[in-house]
């Protein structure tokens, strides 16, 4: 099946009550190694974000994702907000003129979205950032996609790999950010942000399990 306009919304409604949550994680994780706040930004950005579309929900996917970015972008503080927002910016990019995503472009989505936080952090795997939970994730789905698996199997599969992504960053010592002041005292800690990336593919396997 696939996934609609209202399947967006869902996921990013999903994401507002996730973030919620999760946010005194979130806050902990980050006040080992940075500012002690991406779960109060994450909580933040997306309660604002949730608001939005409670107020004026848009009408296609492209502009569901781009409102998204504009939000997310004006309302998380530190270096998640352009992150992130540079994620769904181009996830819209990559959705523009499709009323609905099949299985292909459900991975295009998070392939342009990642790519996008590529080239914004200048990270590369190791450095113990978002970049650690979401490039596995990628090529989990992208191996799934060719396998001929349906939405829902890649985002379980691109979630698995997240996760395990997320967990690979305690032993890492930071190599970006604020985290990277720290030097060898950031090791033994989780990557807030590879957290935050894995609860956001996580979720959409959720939001999309019947796709």
């Amino acid at each position: 099946m696939a996934v609609r306009q209202e399947d967006v919304l869902a996921w990013l409604r999903a994401l507002q009550q996730v973030y919620a949550e999760n946010r005194q994680e979130l806050t902990d994780l980050d006040a080992a190694i940075g500012d002690a706040d991406h779960g109060i930004n994450m909580d933040r950005g997306f309660t604002a974000l949730a608001a939005q579309f409670a107020e004026n929900a848009p009408a296609d996917i492209r502009s569901i994702l781009h409102t998204a970015a504009e939000v997310l972008i004006r309302t998380v503080g530190g270096a998640a907000g352009p992150l992130y927002g540079t994620f769904f910016l181009r996830a819209a990019e990559a959705c523009a003129g499709k009323p609905e995503l099949a299985a292909d472009d459900v991975v295009a989505l998070f392939q342009a979205g990642i790519e996008g936080v590529r080239q914004r952090g200048k990270a590369v795997p190791g450095d113990k950032t978002m970049l650690d939970a979401l490039l596995p994730a990628m090529e989990a789905m992208r191996k799934s996609l060719d396998d001929g698996g349906a939405v829902a199997q890649i985002l379980d599969q691109g979630a698995a790999a997240a996760k395990a992504g997320m967990r690979a960053t305690i032993p890492m010592q930071a190599r970006k950010g604020r985290a990277s002041y720290l030097g060898a005292r950031s090791t033994g800690h989780q990557d807030p942000g590879a957290t935050s990336s894995y609860w956001m593919v996580r979720t959409a396997a959720t939001s999309w399990q019947d796709k």
